[in-house]
Order: C-alpha cells, then structure tokens, then sequence
C-alpha cells in the first residue's frame, strides 16, 4: 500500500512538472503595443519604435520589427528582420517566422538563414523543432562551411549529431571536387560524406561513380562499393569495393576488377589492382588477366602478377609467376614476360615454350615482335638452344629441330618460315606422299643452318645448309632411345587451345568479404506521428503553418524511402 501512494506520487509529481513546462509563458519587450480584437481577436501587435521587439521562450530568443503575439496559445507569428536564437550555437534569420510555445515549434519563410559554429544554411522555408532538435526543408536547400558548398532539393539537419542529410539532387563543390547523389549523409565536424544511390565525385585528375559509398572531405580518401568505378584520362579502374585519395592520385580495387586501357585496347581483369595515376602504372593480382585487342584478334597474357607501366603511348606490360599467353594459333608459358608497346617486343623469359599448332617450340629465351603500325605479329626469335618438336601425324614419334637460334616469320599472324642456325640437328619420319601413308624411315641430319617452309602452321618443305651429315634409319633400326635428340622435353599435354586454359589447373583465388555500407536505419520522419499530433493540437487558424504543409512532407519522405527500398532491392 506504501508503495502504491508513493507511486500515484510521482505520477502526480511527473504530471505537474510537464504541466508547468508546457505554460511557461513567453517573455516579451516591446517599444509599443496595440490592441485590434476585429483584425486580431485575442491578440497583441508588438511594433519596434527605436528597438527590436524582443522575446524569450525557455531558452529561445526572438527579435524582430514587427509580432502578433496569442498570449492563450503562445504563439508568435514574426515578421521583419526576424532573428531566432538558442544558445550560442543555432542562430535563424528570416523575413517571417513562426514560433508556438506549446509545441516549440517553429516555421521561418522568404530568405532563412540557419548558423551554426562551422556552417551556415539558406533556404525559402525552414521547419525547426526544438524539442527533436531537428530541421528540415523541402524547397531547396544550400550549406556552406568554410571550404565546401553542399546544395540539395530535401535537407534535414540533426543537431545533437551536427548531421544533415539530404536528398534529391544533391550536390557538394569543394576545392578538389565536385559530388552529385541522390541521397547523401554529412557529418559537418569531421567532414565524413556518406552516399547511398547513384553518386558521382568528379575531381581534377579523375571521376569516380559508386551507389554506396564513404567519403572524407578534409583528406580526399573514401571507399566506393556497388557498381564502382574509377575514370581516369585514358583508363578506367572498377571493383566490388575500391579505396581512392584524390590527393595522391591512388586507388585499389578488391574483388572482380577490371582495368580497361582505351590507349592501346586492353582490359585486365583480376580481383586486386592498384593503380598509381601519377606514374602511370598499374599493378594486378589474385587471377590477373590482360586481353589486348590485336588486328581484331585478342592477345590474352595471364600470370600471378600483372604490372602495366608507361604514358598512354608508352605502355609496357609485365608479368610475373606462372605466365600463359594464348591467341589464335599461338599459345605460350613462361616465368615472366614483358611488352613493350613502342618496340613491338614480346619477351618471354624463364623457361619459356611457344606452341603454334603442332609445333612446339622452346628455348631460354623467345622474342615475339609484332608490327607497330599494323599490330600484326612479324617475327619470332628464340636464343639459345632452339629447339622445335612436332608430333608425328600417325603419332609414331616425333619430328625435331635443335640449333643455338632460331627465326621465324609470319604473314598475316601466322608462322611461314623457321630459320635455325649453328650446330643444327633434326629428327624426322618421313613417310610417303603427304605424310599419311607408309613410314619410309627416320631421318637424323647435322647441318650448319636449316630452313623450314610451312603452310597452315605445319612443316612442308626443308632446307640444309653446309656440312650436313643425313642419316636415313628403318624404323627397326633405330632404338627408341635413339629417337630423341638431347634436351628433349614434349610437353604437349600443357598446351592452351582456348582462353580457358588459361586457368587450367589454378585453385579458384579466395576472395576477401567485402564489408557493405547498409543503409541508415530508418528514422521517425521529420512530421513523424508524434509530432503530427503535437502540432495539430496546438495548431491556430492564424498559422501559415497549415496541416497539408506537414502532411505533404510525409508524403515526401515515404516516397523517399519506398525509392530507398526499390535501390536497396535492386
């Protein structure tokens, strides 16, 4: 029983205390005060003579030349040089104004000035509501601080959390860059930018385009996910996730990336890069791909490492770690390689092996030169220990060609003739006719230097050339270990006939999990019901506040988040 009256207490205690809150009476100075119960019923006119008319309302100050003032409902309706101020942080200017004691509310039109410590805001109409500490526009807004202008249709402003967030066409110039978004949070005390659809930075070196994003304003470096890009001169970079500073010039991308080089008509794709604006290079990893468009066929360069370094003019291509080249009637693997596009040379070094058809060609070395102008590969140089293997047709064994050098030519991209010199050997099996028929025998020759001739990639005619030494065997006559010339190594069952060898044998790469940017929970809206409630029923006839005015705004805001729920979905 104690308890219970100790409780109907408080109640009645916590009841007179809201009671005495809410009939605080506003305080009022005035120079004069005129009565007109037919035009103003109930009402005091407050004109300025030599000073503002001055009021204060529970921490909210006032001025203005001229106010009605509703001493029953508290509420005051202001107009002339009308000034709002509470605290030392917010300041409000306007021509006209609005302010309801009951509901510490209030509503300023026609040039609305906000000032904050760090930022101003102006707009036609400005909603303030003391008790959420919230404002709000819906008629078009700009903030200004000290080094950007931020500008958008919708705006709300937090201020325990020194927060706006804006919608519908928004836009924010600063000195490195220009944003525009459909929805976008700042936070004026550090400077962070959030973005949520469609957004664009566009800087002086680059353009980056996101639909979730992060970004500083005072250091230039953000995050972009969801359909993320980077547009730099001549290249453009795009990600699952990408890291950018502007001031640098840097940016990573992580996961499913992919690099397209408009210079020389490349796109590397991977699913980590770096890319180093200032010095023109790139750097891939984690199943690195390069195609290059070559005389409308696509060079295809795969390795652990891909590094793209060089002017627009200048480009040249490294690859490290386990590299396979693949074109049409080419293919290739090496250690590493490097291209250069102003030579023309491609250079495959550590144990490299070149495959056109049936021939497979190896060597320490193997320089591919492609035709600057035209694009279309020229010639072929392998040095030293040269050596040439071709399977039989009946697969009987295997034709070979070794010497310290080797040449060849191609004629529209494909391979004609093979020059080998010094200290040359060969195996073949000849066979009658074209090479399906009867096996005539194995033939073993030394010569100086040899020339083959071929003909849709295969051997057709060859050449000997000083001091050679031609030996025909039965094929019974000569041993199987016989059959191969030293440094023998086929390796035929590597070979890359198509663009999905490239990874034949690879673990798929783990990819890292990429950390999203949800959405912002949502919010009570701005005329949430509460605050529906505590305005209509304290609301006056003599108010220019109507109730379409807030209903409106909640047709505003569901129509934002039903657009936020479609993006979201999407």
């Amino acid at each position: 029983m104690k308890n219970f009256f100790l409780l109907i207490s408080l109640v009645f205690l916590i009841s007179n205390t809201g009671y005495a809150q809410e009939s605080k009476k506003i305080n009022i100075t005035s120079d004069r005060t005129i009565k007109d119960e037919v035009q103003y019923p109930g009402a005091t006119i407050l004109v300025s003579v030599n000073n503002q008319i001055y009021m204060e309302h529970d921490g909210v100050e006032i001025w203005c030349d001229q106010a009605i003032y509703y001493n029953e409902s508290k509420f005051v309706k202001a107009s002339g040089n009308v000034k709002m101020k509470q605290g030392d942080t917010i300041s409000m200017k306007s021509k006209y104004a609005e302010y309801n004691g009951n509901t510490k509310f209030a509503f300023a039109s026609s040039d609305v000035l906000l000032e904050t410590p760090n930022n101003t805001l102006k707009t036609d109409t400005l909603f303030f509501d003391r008790l959420k500490q919230q404002a709000y526009y819906r008629s078009g807004g700009t903030v200004k601080d000290s080094s950007k202008t931020l500008t958008s249709r919708i705006g709300r402003y937090y201020m325990d959390r020194k927060q706006y967030s804006f919608n519908t066409d928004v836009e924010v110039i600063d000195p490195e860059n220009i944003v525009n978004s459909d929805r976008l949070d700042y936070y004026s005390e550090n400077g962070h930018i959030y973005v949520y659809g469609p957004t664009t930075i566009k800087g002086k070196q680059s353009t980056i385009y996101c639909e979730r994003g992060f970004y500083n304003s005072k250091t230039n470096i953000g995050h972009a996910i969801k359909n993320s890009r980077i547009d730099y001169d001549n290249r453009t970079v795009k990600g699952d996730s990408l890291y950018f500073n502007s001031i640098t010039n840097f940016a990573s991308a992580t996961n499913n990336i992919k690099v397209i080089d408009t210079a020389n008509n490349s796109i590397i794709t991977g699913h980590y890069a770096e890319v180093f604006k200032d010095k023109d290079s790139v750097f891939i990893t984690k199943r690195a791909l390069a195609a290059t468009l070559q005389e409308k066929d696509s060079l295809y360069i795969h390795s652990d490492t891909l590094m793209v370094t060089g002017k627009p003019e200048k480009r040249i291509m490294k690859g490290f770690r386990d590299v396979r080249i693949y074109k049409k009637n080419m293919s290739g693997k090496c250690d590493s390689i490097h291209v250069n596009q102003v030579t023309g040379y491609t250079k495959m070094l550590g144990k490299p092996i070149l495959w056109t058809q049936r021939n497979q060609m190896t060597g320490d070395t193997i320089k591919i030169i492609s035709d600057t102008k035209t694009e279309k590969l020229d010639s072929l140089l392998v040095y030293p220990n040269a050596f040439i293997v071709q399977e039989d047709t009946l697969k009987a064994g295997f034709n070979q060609v070794k010497g310290q050098t080797l040449y060849g030519l191609f004629k529209e991209n494909e391979l004609y003739q093979v020059d080998i010199d010094k200290n040359t050997e060969t195996i073949f099996y000849q066979r009658e006719g074209d090479g399906e028929l009867k096996l005539i025998g194995i033939n073993k020759v030394l010569s100086s230097s040899i020339k083959l001739l071929l003909k849709n990639q295969e051997i057709e005619d060859i050449y000997y050339y000083q001091n050679v030494e031609s030996t025909l065997y039965r094929e019974e006559d000569l041993p199987e270990n016989a059959r191969e010339l030293s440094g023998f190594h086929w390796r035929g069952d590597e070979q890359i006939t198509s663009k999905q060898d490239l990874f034949k044998g690879e673990k798929p790469p783990v990819l890292v999990k990429i950390q999203g940017l949800p959405l912002p929970k949502d919010e009570a809206d701005f005329f949430d019901e509460e605050t529906v409630k505590r305005l209509e029923e304290n609301i006056t006839k003599e108010s220019r506040l109507k109730k379409e005015d807030y209903k409106d705004a909640e047709k505003k805001e569901q129509l934002s988040k039903q657009l936020k729920k479609g993006n979201k979905e999407k």
